[in-house]
């Protein structure tokens, strides 16, 4: 599904009278019950560091037609997505090789 209908379809799903309605104690209690809230504390941060992108270097990619319909599914990102199956590969074998 492309991002925009993605991003369509969940914006037809939200209540937004009841976002509207919400106290910011509502939105904390809400925040403080989801499993998947993460919420950095002073500890985090002291080992937190910061990583700056590296620059991509633009290439020409010759990719059969199914292998990039599948990176492409989610529409926007996919070169992303490349990059980081590709990444993933490379580090595994420098593992592989230091190992």
């Amino acid at each position: 599904m492309h991002a925009s209908k993605k991003a369509q379809l969940m914006n037809d799903m939200t209540d937004w009278a009841r976002v509207a309605a919400m106290t910011d104690s509502n939105i904390e209690e809400a925040v403080a019950s989801d499993p998947d809230t993460f919420i950095p504390d002073a500890k985090w941060f002291e080992k937190a560091q910061i990583v700056m992108p590296k620059v991509k270097e633009t290439v020409t990619l010759r990719l059969d037609p199914d292998v990039l319909k599948w990176f492409r599914h989610d529409g926007r990102g996919y070169q992303t997505r490349i990059n980081a199956v590709l990444r993933a590969f490379v580090e595994a074998q420098e593992h592989r090789v230091r190992s």
